[in-house]
């Protein structure tokens, strides 16, 4: 129980990175961080009793360096929850699309290269959403925190959703559109402007 995972935001609310239970209570006791989300299950000490922390924010703003996570197979799949982004299917053989083709100018960023099964990119194949008649089940974009593949590896909670950029209902989502073809033109783009 004390070396569950508890997702630490800075002041901003940004995720900073992941720590233990006992770690969070140690921020929360001596008033470094607050709570945010807690489960449900209490932690007992001799005079008192805390709410088991899922989510604390530190009291005080961390600079930290603005690091970037590696594109990579891996970390697309562990972006797109190992789910296809066309049907909605969680298969072990899932590929990588290119949401705007690479002969229509598209990049390979996280912008625009989302996981897809077999059967979905082999329908898609050279062509749009449009042309194709498909549609994304959200917009791909770039992670935006650091403990990016630490929190695939560890115990991922649904309470952070809202922190981590996946929840639809959070206001934390960042939202730009997709990148789109020109037709008869080879269209180059770097990402979408984030709205």
């Amino acid at each position: 129980m004390l070396n569950d995972a508890v997702l630490l935001l800075n002041s901003t609310y940004e995720p900073l990175n992941v720590i233990n239970v006992k770690r969070a209570l140690r921020l929360v006791l001596t008033r470094k961080a607050d709570p945010v989300e807690a489960d449900g299950a209490i932690v007992h000490t001799i005079t008192r009793s805390f709410p088991l922390p899922v989510v604390v924010r530190l009291a005080y703003y961390v600079r930290r360096p603005n690091q970037r996570v590696k594109f990579t197979k891996r970390t697309v799949l562990a972006r797109d929850q190992h789910t296809c982004q066309y049907c909605g299917a969680q298969t072990r053989d899932l590929t990588l699309d290119h949401v705007l083709p690479k002969t229509l100018g598209g990049e390979t960023i996280w912008t625009n290269v989302v996981a897809a099964c077999k059967k979905c990119n082999g329908a898609k194949g050279g062509r749009t959403l449009k042309e194709a008649g498909l549609k994304l089940r959200r917009a791909p974009r770039e992670p935006r925190f650091l403990p990016y593949l630490r929190l695939v590896k560890n115990s991922y909670q649904r309470a952070w959703d809202k922190y981590l950029f996946t929840d639809p209902e959070s206001p934390f989502l960042l939202r730009g559109p997709l990148p789109v073809a020109v037709p008869g033109r080879v269209h180059r783009r770097t990402a979408p402007a984030l709205a």
